[in-house]
């Protein structure tokens, strides 16, 4: 099976690196695309191995929905030559159970009789208690995570369909039975959190975006970026922990089913459900990220 990941990146050079390096190793660096938000030759130096497609940055109108168009675009071409694409942000990763698969793109395999792959997602969380992030797997350095129905994200098609909020677009007479499926062991850890370093960097470029003058600007998780920050800490410190076993199962149990069926845009997605605790990796997945 053949399969490329997609992204889109501004800077963001520490999420890159890793995005990089996972999705790499998992699925063959020669098959990573990478979308330059603007030229910088720093993307080359991190992503030597990829391919790299630079657009001009001079203007932010309808910044989600013009992002979204471009990378459906390419998502639609590659799918054209590949068997699979994984699609995320360069702050994402793809990533597996070891006990129930191999590799990432066993994890594909084993559940390609659907048109698209929904991840069970959580945000993977730098605390107090935890060293500044060094050089090499994430996963090894960070273990405090919490499931997060907003990132429970449409993350991989094999044939061209629109990603759009989360979800997928589909014709609206195929909106109340078009299949969702998140298998069991495939996740998306969101790197946001993970490091406070990257994240003071990454919160000013959302508020540059977030107050920059135009239409369609994102809203206020980008134009108060810093206060957002803040809140989502204090949350998650305040959250009973429960053991892997049972806060997997529970998140697993609650985003599977049920996905939201939106008329309005034609889309299907998860549930943006936020889930009252949080847990710890198991050691098992720590030559990942």
């Amino acid at each position: 099976m053949k399969i490329a990941a997609l992204t889109m990146v501004y800077r963001d050079y520490w999420a890159l690196s890793r995005w990089y390096a996972h999705h790499g190793a998992q699925i063959g660096f020669e098959n990573l695309f990478i979308v330059a938000h603007g030229a910088d030759p720093k993307i080359a130096q991190i992503c030597p191995k990829a391919s790299i497609l630079t657009i001009a940055r001079d203007k932010f109108d309808d910044f989600d929905k013009t992002r979204a168009e471009l990378l459906n675009g390419i998502h639609a071409g590659l799918d054209a030559v590949y068997d699979w694409v994984i699609r995320s942000d360069a702050d994402e990763l793809i990533c597996f159970d070891p006990d129930r698969y191999a590799s990432l793109g066993e994890a594909i395999a084993a559940n390609a009789d659907v048109p698209v792959l929904t991840a069970l997602g959580f945000d993977l969380v730098e605390m107090l208690s935890d060293t500044p992030m060094q050089e090499g797997p994430v996963f090894a350095q960070r273990r405090q995570i919490g499931f997060n129905g907003h990132y429970s994200k449409a993350v991989a098609s094999r044939r061209a369909i629109d990603f759009s909020l989360h979800g997928v677009r589909v014709a609206a007479r195929r909106l109340e039975a078009f299949p969702f499926s998140m298998p069991r062991g495939l996740f998306l850890a969101h790197l946001k959190y993970a490091s406070q370093a990257a994240l003071v960097d990454g919160t000013t470029v959302r508020m540059e975006v977030g107050n920059a003058e135009g239409r369609g600007l994102p809203g206020a998780g980008w134009q108060a970026a810093d206060e957002d920050a803040v809140k989502f800490m204090a949350n998650f410190s305040e959250k009973p922990v429960l053991s892997w076993d049972k806060a997997e199962a529970k998140a697993h149990a609650t985003l599977s089913v049920k996905p939201a069926r939106l008329e309005r845009y034609n889309l299907v997605k998860t549930r943006a459900l936020k889930l009252p605790y949080r847990t710890e990796l198991p050691t098992r997945l720590s030559d990942q990220g």
